[in-house]
């Protein structure tokens, strides 16, 4: 299945910014800025970069970069800067602009020109064309005052180079949205466990994550408000997306269990629509009144883009959401997910993820079936849900961890595969994959690294976008199952343990 598109991404826009100066005269500038113009438009129309793109000037002094650099900072469509250095362009120029700067910054490492003239190349033309030094020294000043930034060297007409520049546009463009969207948990988390907790303040000043707690009183009057219409649409719906099992359709007490989700559903989006939330979190330990955990409510509302996070977990709500926000657009889809079981066989070593109820069709191969069953814990009535087995391919987990001294972003690169044999008592939804490298060397590395249970599953987020996120928020990246030496990752993942 393909998430749908629910055009966040469209909300934000990306400024060009080339760099010049006015030693070469109004010639020379006059070109640079045609031939920007011309890149602009290349690329604002290529399908790979998710965003616009747009044109915004050629800096030649101080005063233009600072100007720039403030518009963007008090833009709030703008999600990120792109510089290139056409001609040389002296760096000192750069260092009030870039100081003042609190956007996400990509440096593009290109020429106009994809190749030499051989036969009619000049000193007008090296003039003109000095990106390789030019962007040189502007590399040298951002290194300089530490700053964090994504670098794509290559020509801008190359396939490579823009699907680079469109994986961080999509990791800004959830940095943004992070910002202005909320986290709502009803209730608290789940008592005594410890890696769902955190500090919500420096997830703030670090994510720009805003977590608000709300009492579950506070959902059971937004579920009883819910209208009969509100429930009656939801549960239409419900019939466009997903198939009805037979036994749910001749059971009165079971429709009655699916209408009871749909208004759940209806109750849980109207307080974040309220709320501008992007994301929440239930606990199965408080659920007050409502009659069931919800289930149903909870994977159709990820399907529409919302993040969610089981037993309070708020880290990996806002996470799933962020990585909803990336992938938005792409075949796949992204869902909540925990790592439940093992299959151990030699030479076919598994993880079953899956959670009691709340995981996104998104990733389903195929129509998802509602069905009720009961729920060994949180003494409620049998909830709805949806059954189904996640499509086989490439993937990856993601879990955002805080350590103490700051947050780490823990990735592993996963292939999903199909069910060996049908599990015919486990009606819950499913994904069946084997970790890279393999499960022993990845689950010990996972384990070293403090990496969590619950996770961000997804089929369309690529490392390259959670590794650009981790830059722009500034949190540790650690990738299992990708280039880096396993014994590599763990000497660096141990190897502060005792400055704890």
């Amino acid at each position: 299945m393909t998430t749908p598109r629910t055009n966040t991404l469209g909300r934000y826009e990306f400024w060009f910014v080339v760099g010049s100066q006015n030693l070469y005269g109004p010639q020379v500038l006059a070109a640079v800025e045609e031939h920007a113009r011309a890149m602009a438009a290349g690329l604002a129309n290529d399908p790979t970069l998710p965003s616009p793109f747009v044109f915004k000037k050629v800096a030649r002094d101080s005063n233009d970069i600072l100007a720039i650099f403030r518009e963007a900072n008090a833009s709030p469509a703008c999600a990120g800067v792109i510089t290139w250095m056409h001609t040389f362009s002296p760096s000192k120029m750069w260092i009030a602009g870039l100081a003042l700067n609190r956007k996400p910054l990509l440096h593009l490492h290109t020429q106009f020109n994809r190749d030499i003239p051989w036969a009619t190349i000049d000193m007008d033309f090296m003039n003109l064309n000095q990106s390789a030094h030019g962007d040189r020294e502007h590399g040298f000043i951002a290194s300089r005052m530490n700053l964090a930034r994504k670098v794509v060297v290559g020509h801008w007409r190359d396939p490579e180079v823009r699907d680079r520049i469109g994986a961080w546009m999509r990791a800004a463009c959830a940095f943004a949205d992070g910002q202005e969207k909320k986290v709502v948990r009803f209730g608290d988390n789940m008592r005594e466990v410890a890696v769902t907790e955190g500090n919500k303040v420096s997830a703030l000043m670090r994510l720009g994550w805003t977590v608000d707690g709300y009492g579950i009183r506070e959902l059971e009057r937004s579920v009883a408000g819910a209208s009969d219409a509100e429930v009656d649409a939801t549960i239409a719906a419900y019939r466009e997306r997903y198939a009805f099992a037979p036994e749910v359709e001749a059971d009165p007490a079971a429709l009655a269990a699916v209408r009871e989700q749909a208004r759940i559903e209806a109750g849980i989006r109207a307080f974040l629509e309220e709320r501008g939330a992007g994301a929440f979190t239930t606990t199965f330990e408080d659920l007050g009144a409502l009659p069931q955990l919800p289930g149903l409510a909870a994977q159709d509302l990820m399907r529409d883009g919302y993040g969610f996070g089981a037993e309070g977990d708020w880290k990996t709500a806002a996470l799933v959401r962020a990585m909803k926000v990336m992938g938005e657009g792409l075949p796949g889809g992204t869902s909540f997910m925990e790592d439940y079981t093992y299959n151990f066989e030699p030479g076919n070593e598994l993880v079953l993820g899956a959670h009691m109820l709340e995981v996104c069709p998104s990733i389903a191969d195929a129509r998802p079936r509602i069905e009720v069953h009961p729920l060994g814990i949180g003494g409620k009535a049998d909830p709805a849900r949806l059954v189904f087995e996640a499509g086989a391919g490439p993937a990856v987990v993601a879990t955002m961890l805080e350590m103490g001294g700051g947050y780490r972003l823990l990735s592993n690169l996963v292939d999903a595969v199909a069910l060996p044999e049908p599990m015919p008592k486990l009606p819950v939804a499913r994904a069946l994959w084997k970790p890279r490298p393999s499960l022993k060397a990845s689950a010990r590395l996972w384990i070293l690294a403090g990496g969590a249970h619950h996770t961000g599953y997804s089929s369309q987020v690529t490392p390259e976008m959670l590794e650009d996120y981790a830059r722009i928020t500034g949190v540790e990246y650690a990738e299992i199952g990708g280039g880096i030496d396993p014994r590599a990752l763990e000497d660096r993942l141990c190897g502060n343990w005792g400055s704890r």
